[in-house]
This record gives C-alpha cells, structure tokens and sequence, in this order.
C-alpha cells in the first residue's frame, strides 16, 4: 500500500471560499476562521467563547491545518500530520424559540449532533456509511474515522452559556501514519473524495440544519424535527452500540458487564447486567467502553 501513496498532495483550506459559501449572508454562520496551526481549535473557542459574543457569535467556525495539543474525551492526544485531517470547532450559543438559552440538560446532546452531522455528510460525499460508537466517536467496521469533544462554557452573570463542540476526521492519513491499529482514514476506506474543502462545507451545512432543528424544539432529543425524526432516533439508528455486549471501563479499575440498551433523556447509556439490573453511565463516568470478547461472560 506505501506505494499508493508516494506522492500523496494535501491541498490547504480556502479561507476565502469557506467564509464565502458558509457566511452570511450566503450561509448560516456567523464567523469562519482558518489558521495554519494552533495548540487546540477546541481550547481556543473555550476561551473566546469566556469573551464577548458580539466577536464571537454563535456559530462561530475556526479549523486548523494542524495542532500541536488536540485533545479528545479524558484529555487524550489527538495528532496527525499537516492538513491530513479536519480539526474543526465550532461555538455555540444556542438559545430556544423563546428567546432564553436552551435548558443546560440539553447541551449534553450537542456532541451527538456533531457526530451525526459528520456522519451523515461523509456518507453523502463519499460514498462512505460510517456509524456512530457511544460516546462520541465515528466509526468504519469499528475502526475509529473520527472523535467529537463538547466543552461547556459557563456564563458569567448576564450572559448565556456556551458550548465548543470539535471533531478531528482523519482524512488523508496513511496507514504508516494511523495513531492506532484500530483508527482508519477516508483514503484508506477508498473515499469517493478526501477533498477537505468539499468535506468541511458539507459537515458545516449539516451542522448548521441539525443544530437550528434541535434548537426549534427547545433542547429536546425525543421531539420530532420538522422533517422527520428528532436527534434520539436519528443518532440511534446509527448507533452500534445499542444492542451490543459491552464492558464499560470504569474509574478506579471497576468494570461494568452487559448489554447496551438505549440512551436516556441526556444521552448516557443504559447497561442491563447478567442480574438483569440495569446502570445509567454517562461519557464522563467511562474510561473505555468496548464490545464484549467472546467468553469473557
């Protein structure tokens, strides 16, 4: 396989053309900002979003060729070489059809719609079905395409809460360059395209018509958007997780046994034991959480 990719060419991001095509009044973004490299894209929303939202709105975009200190869920390193990937976050303020912020139980669903949104746009671009493994990963045949990292932002008095959500999508990584044997890329799933520009514009339209559909139903994973669906049943229906015999890696060394069952109202995961007990886990309370080997029951 080195051979295939010899003489690979990784074409940088046209700021220009994004902001164009994504930013009002042509798209529903508010900001689009691409620089060559930073420590984390998700670390510098973090801090922005603490500053004014008048610089930095809701919707807000900034993606990056390459980050020295990507980081994913439990502080894990995320690194791949230079313009190999999409490392992108986005801010967001999200407020209901009210006019408030939207219920805070809410945001623990918005790294669901991130992974959907890529999903979905992946598969529409490349002809690539990936699905989604709880918490926050993207998945081909079980090998990991990407991550998702939602980061809350408490407001200060006066001002609404926000949110970071990145993903980091390998794209052009070769197999010499995977981080793990388990991670794969869109080159090495034969994508129809690893153009990171046309990839970038697809996941954010994506992005921008889920988030304003969640929004329009207040925050509520289990209410239906206008064009079918809420987000529980359509992050679920490409969930491999529920269903499956798992061993959720807990804190401390504990472990917990069982079969994946169904997400709850805040998106943690029901595991029903041996006893036929059942645990509520949430992405903070796991470790790892992983398909159970054969005769480990």
């Amino acid at each position: 396989m080195t051979s295939r990719y010899s003489n690979l060419e990784r074409p940088g991001l046209d700021e220009s053309a994004l902001r164009s095509a994504l930013c009002h009044p042509e798209g529903p973004y508010a900001r689009c900002d691409v620089v060559a490299e930073t420590g984390s894209t998700n670390s510098d929303l973090v801090e922005a979003a603490a500053g004014s939202a008048i610089d930095w709105p809701d919707l807000s975009v900034l993606s990056a060729e390459m980050q020295r200190a990507g980081r994913g869920r439990r502080d894990r390193a995320w690194v791949a070489p230079e313009r190999s990937s999409l490392f992108v976050s986005i801010l967001l303020r999200p407020v209901s059809p009210r006019g408030g912020p939207l219920p805070v139980e809410s945001y623990s669903w918005m790294s669901f719609l991130a992974a959907l949104a890529l999903a979905e746009s992946v598969e529409e671009r490349t002809q690539v079905a990936p699905r989604l493994k709880w918490p926050n990963d993207v998945v081909v045949d079980g090998r990991k395409l990407a991550g998702v990292l939602a980061q809350f932002v408490g407001g200060r008095a006066g001002t609404p809460p926000a949110l970071v959500v990145g993903i980091g999508l390998n794209v052009s990584l070769t197999d010499q360059e995977l981080p793990v044997p388990t991670a794969t890329s869109l080159l090495l799933e034969y994508a129809g395209t690893t153009d990171r520009n046309i990839l970038l514009k697809s996941f954010l339209r994506t992005f921008a018509a889920h988030y304003r559909a969640f929004c329009a139903v207040d925050g509520d994973a289990a209410a239906a958007w206008a064009d079918g669906p809420g987000l529980a049943a359509r992050a679920g229906a490409r969930l491999t997780t529920l269903g499956q015999d798992v061993r959720a890696e807990l804190p401390g060394g504990q472990q917990l046994l069982g079969r994946a069952m169904a997400l709850d109202g805040r998106g943690a995961l029901v595991i029903r034991d041996e006893a036929g007990e059942r645990h509520t886990v949430a992405a903070g309370d796991v470790v790892h959480l992983r398909p159970l080997a054969e005769g480990t029951r």
